[in-house]
């Protein structure tokens, strides 16, 4: 990947086109699934996703290999895909975005009121 890419965003552009490609090869409940994983996932991205991009092309290559063995999506992710998108984000303790964005706003304020109290 060069520099341009990551800049851009070209890359990422081009591995979601590759996985959207890929999942709609997927029968149509394992598609449905995908869509409530993607939901599910992007509080847990960055700015970009680009750290997303891992764990979705894992949980995509389960729902293939899921699809050609013939598993249905509920024998396979269970009943709750919101917990199951939990777990592969690293738990229900993971920081999402609004997280990381609370921590900033409370540290430039406390910043700035240190400023103004001195």
């Amino acid at each position: 990947m060069s520099f341009w890419e990551t800049v851009t965003g070209s890359d990422l552009t081009r591995e979601w086109t590759a996985f959207e490609a890929r999942a709609k090869a997927l029968p149509a409940d394992h598609q449905a699934a995908w869509g409530q994983i993607k939901g599910h996932l992007s509080p847990y991205g960055t700015f970009t996703g680009r750290n997303l991009m891992p764990i979705l092309d894992a949980a995509l290559g389960l729902l293939e290999e899921s699809a050609a063995d013939g598993q249905s999506v509920h024998e396979v992710l269970g009943d709750d895909i919101r917990g199951f998108c939990t777990a592969l984000a690293g738990g229900a303790g993971a920081r999402t975005y609004r997280d990381r964005w609370r921590e900033q706003l409370n540290r430039n304020v406390a910043t700035k009121l240190g400023r103004l109290g001195g």
